[in-house]
This record gives structure tokens, C-alpha cells and sequence, in this order.
């Protein structure tokens, strides 16, 4: 499936698939979406609230994106951070090293641990930096098994016109399973039906403003159980 290169209102790339009118990111700013969605309401939550280290799953490693800005985040609060992240359809190294993410955030320095992110090998959990592992697996939420320990889950599937199979009860459910108690799911979409389908999978649903661009996004508390 061909990718092309956009350029979003925060001047950072995101990729378009014409096959799929969708696009990777918010073309209000990919940057600007990621730090307000997954950075902001997800990991400021979570981390101090967890004894070291915080466990994060991702859904849809793509362009790194999310990697990126966690690990930049970890070092900058000192935080501890096992990250793993699932792709079912890695992107192509050459494409990624067109992106323009080092260049926005201004820090040059940056781009060796970029790099390293798409470079470390999949299925094998790698000391990316002081702060942060990174498990990457090449598996759908669907196939994969997964402990019950993850603190904070990034969901970042492409939207339901997209992959409806994505958000739908038995998606859901299987992450609330994944949670440890009082972990959280953050999401950029907050449609109705997913709201509806993240409650049935037993969670609390906050609906939170959006980022630039975008009217409302969703946090979803696991609850620890009364006895």
C-alpha cells in the first residue's frame, strides 16, 4: 500500500493512504496530537501514580511517533517506562527517514534514538535509553497474548471507517484485561459507539477536549475492584 508524505498544520509529517482516504495522524498536527492524546492525558496521568517502571502498550507503532515523544518525556521527568508496541504492518525504514520529526521538535540529538526505535529488532525488548525498553511485536491486538500489567494502553488504531474490527466489544475487552487496576486507556476518537462499547467492556469513560483541531478525545479508567 503506497504512503504519502502530508504536512499538517503544526508543519510535522504525517502519511496518507490514498487506498484508504486515511491519514496517520491529525492533519491539525501530528506533533500537537500525539503530546495532547497519549503524552498529556495518558502519561501525566499514569506515571505518578505507579510505582517504576510504568508498562505502556501501544496499539500501532507506525511511524514512532508516540515512541518518540515518550521517550523524550521519560528522560525530561525521569520516569521509567517499559514500552511495548504492536505493528502489524511495519513501515519501511527509507519512509521513515524522509519524516520530518526531528527537524519539528528542533533537537538534533534526537534522531540517533529515533532511528534506533525503527532499527532495534522486533520481538526482542531493547534498552532504548536510560529511562525507557521498548518491546516491539509484529502481531495484531487480536492474535496477540498479553499480560495483565500494563498501566497505560495508547490507542492509536486507524479510525472505525478504517478497521472497524478495531473498536469494537471484544477489542476492548481484551484491554481492559491487560490493564493492571487503576490503569487507563487514551484514544483520539470519541465517537458514540466506542464510548458505548469501552463502557460494556467495563471501564470508566471521561471524554475529554480534543487536541487542535479536534472537538473531544476519550480517557477510560480501570477501576480497581471493591472487595
Amino acid at each position: 500500500m503506497k504512503h504519502e508524505i502530508v504536512v499538517t498544520s503544526d508543519g510535522s509529517h504525517s502519511l496518507y493512504l490514498k487506498d484508504l482516504d486515511e491519514h496517520y495522524h491529525s492533519i491539525h498536527g501530528a506533533i500537537q496530537e500525539s503530546v495532547h492524546v497519549f503524552i498529556k492525558a495518558g502519561l501525566h496521568l499514569v506515571a505518578p501514580l505507579h510505582p517504576a517502571p510504568i508498562h505502556v502498550l501501544e496499539i500501532g507503532f507506525g511511524t514512532g511517533l508516540n515512541a518518540l515523544l515518550t521517550a523524550i518525556e521519560t528522560k525530561k521527568e525521569n520516569w521509567k517506562v517499559n514500552y511495548t508496541s504492536l505493528e502489524a504492518f511495519p513501515l519501511d525504514l527509507e519512509l521513515i527517514a524522509k519524516l520530518n520529526y526531528i527537524q519539528c521538535l528542533n533537537n538534533e540529538a534526537l534522531s540517533v534514538l529515533y532511528h534506533e526505535l525503527h532499527q532495534c529488532k522486533w520481538e526482542e525488548e531493547v534498552q532504548v535509553s536510560d529511562e525507557m525498553t521498548l518491546l516491539k511485536l509484529k502481531n495484531t491486538i487480536q492474535e496477540v497474548v498479553l499480560p495483565s500489567s500494563f498501566h497505560l494502553i495508547y490507542f492509536d488504531a486507524f479510525g472505525p471507517r478504517v478497521q472497524p474490527e478495531m473498536w469494537v466489544d471484544e477489542v476492548f475487552a481484551k484491554m481492559f484485561a491487560a490493564l493492571a487496576p487503576n490503569g487507563c486507556l487514551v484514544t483520539y476518537c470519541a465517537k458514540g459507539e466506542v464510548k458505548r462499547a469501552l463502557k460494556r467492556a467495563g471501564f470508566e469513560v471521561q471524554t475529554l477536549q480534543g487536541p487542535p483541531g479536534k472537538r473531544e478525545m476519550v480517557r477510560a479508567i480501570k477501576h480497581e475492584k471493591e472487595n
